[in-house]
């Protein structure tokens, strides 16, 4: 699975990780967290993450 940085602050969302204190369970591909999930570390939007290289 990909994982995907904040633009904002640089965090990256591992998907086998998951955020298990955001509510999201390992192995949740950044496709199917809820629109409303955040950003644990600055709070933005999922929107505000892109592929990490």
């Amino acid at each position: 699975m990909k994982k995907y940085e904040c633009t904002v602050c640089g965090y990256i969302y591992d998907p086998e990780t998951g955020d298990p204190d955001g509510g999201i369970a390992p192995g949740t591909a950044i496709e199917d967290i809820p629109d409303d999930w955040v950003c644990p570390e600055c709070g933005v939007g999922k929107e505000d993450f892109e592929l990490a290289e």
